[in-house]
């Protein structure tokens, strides 16, 4: 393993990290992951599994990034408005 990674354990999978990365980004993202993972356990009786886990977040990343999509072509389209008016002002 590369001496420059930071190991860490995320839902007993030991993980690497390259030496520089946000750390507390990284500590915060592992505790929410854990306590999520342990919300669902107990909600579930323990039969909650990691896949499941895995498609929650996966469907958490994907409605983040489509908001963030949609946002970015308000903007986009805002900067356009934008532009136009400027060369409608010469």
């Amino acid at each position: 393993m590369n001496q420059d990674a930071i190991n860490l354990t995320v839902l007993g999978l030991s993980i690497a990290f390259k030496h520089g990365a946000d750390m507390d980004r990284v500590y915060e993202a592992v505790r929410l992951v854990e306590e999520r993972f342990a919300d669902q356990k107990l909600r579930f009786h323990g039969g909650q599994t990691k896949d499941i886990l895995l498609t929650f977040m996966a469907l958490g990343l994907a409605d983040d990034l489509l908001q963030s999509q949609k946002e970015q072509a308000d903007a986009h389209e805002r900067v356009g408005t934008l532009l136009s008016k400027i060369e409608e002002s010469f």
